[in-house]
């Protein structure tokens, strides 16, 4: 039997990675070391860690006034650093499109000396669409716009980038980093953990424009963006293994033909799902269609017995972790690049026999 990982995170890896690392696991490239047992200061490290950003900066087109950083604490982390670092004395602007989304507004609110606004929300209809955001309704002296780009949770993105007049966009692009064709320029800040999309939990990749980088120090050195830029992500002994990891992954994104091929890739797996749901008389998205994730597709049957029911037939073929969030429920399908069209197919095709069984009933 075929397994299929819907898992929303930590995610699926490419096979071929996982098969690189597994040949280099005692031995990279003829050291007689493990990359996990290799000093971050080696030469031979240095490599790896460079490698991998410059793969990533031209993946994303990420120009030399951005710098990228290799961080760990994954996303939450960096829902406190981002006020700490940006908005000290100021006023940070937040749009609320779901779970995510208000931890982050959650984290900001903690923060002495930074007034945080939500300007938009889409809470009035459970979070299944993405409030409309005008440049009239973006103060011009606030420090940032955070968004989050897919909401992991929900199943909405953000598949329009919103005109914030000067004011820098951050975004929370955990869930559809390096899957869609967003421009760099388009925002002061991205950060993502690795797990979806990038390589394994416990690295996350932050890409903050040279100008918003904080002119006072933070209290905590480990909370300041200017620490670790001039430390090129070497302040403290990073991630080594999951940068290693992350890449490989990069790599084998170039093989995919770069952003642009694998988004086309995603589009069609997740068009085959979306068609299906839209056809079905007993499948239904909650989301709207023009906020519709390609990344995490949510759905439901409306009757919580034949969702489990057909979350435990789901499992019994192979199709692992497709249970939807607690606080949703359901099903949901979790498309990452590495996931493959075979799986959406295969799951199609458990829809069409689940609901041919329950006609008339």
């Amino acid at each position: 039997m075929t397994v299929y990982n819907f898992s929303a995170g930590p995610a699926i890896l490419p096979k071929s990675v996982l098969k690189k690392a597994q040949e280099e696991l005692l031995d990279y490239q003829g050291s007689q070391l493990s990359v996990m047992e290799m000093s971050h200061r080696s030469s031979l490290y240095e490599s790896i860690i460079n490698e991998a950003e410059q793969r990533l900066r031209q993946l994303m087109a990420i120009p030399e006034n951005y710098h990228v950083l290799f961080l760990q604490g994954g996303a939450s982390l960096q829902f406190s650093m981002l006020p700490l670092n940006l908005a000290k004395g100021k006023k940070a602007l937040y749009v609320n499109t779901g779970a995510w989304a208000k931890k982050a507004i959650a984290a900001a609110q903690t923060i002495d000396g930074v007034e945080v606004e939500v300007i938009a929300s889409s809470k009035d209809e459970n979070f299944n669409y993405v409030p409309k955001i005008t440049r009239d309704m973006v103060d011009q002296d606030a420090a940032y716009l955070h968004i989050t780009t897919n909401e992991t949770i929900g199943g909405i993105a953000f598949n329009k980038i919103p005109d914030a007049g000067d004011v820098p966009i951050v975004a929370d692009m955990s869930s559809n980093i390096l899957s869609n064709d967003y421009k760099v320029t388009d925002f002061g800040v991205i950060y993502a953990g690795a797990q979806k999309n990038i390589g394994p939990s416990g690295l996350t990749v932050v890409i903050i424009r040279d100008d918003l980088l904080n002119d006072e120090p933070i209290f905590a050195p480990m909370l300041d963006y200017r620490i670790h830029t001039e430390n090129k992500s070497m302040y403290n002994t990073p991630a080594t293994y999951g940068i290693y990891i992350a890449k490989l992954v990069f790599e084998w994104l170039e093989e995919q033909g770069g952003v642009a091929g694998i988004l086309a890739k995603n589009q069609e797996k997740a068009q085959l799902l979306y068609d299906a749901i839209d056809a079905s008389d007993i499948f239904t998205s909650p989301v709207v269609k023009e906020d519709r994730s390609i990344n995490n597709i949510p759905f439901v049957t409306g009757n919580d017995d034949w969702d489990k029911e057909f979350n435990k037939r789901a499992l019994e073929a192979g199709m692992l972790n497709l249970k939807g969030h607690r606080s949703v429920g359901g099903m949901r399908a979790s498309l990452y690049n590495a996931f493959p069209k075979e799986g959406v197919e295969a799951l199609v095709a458990l829809m069409q026999k689940f609901e041919e069984e329950k006609a008339g009933k």
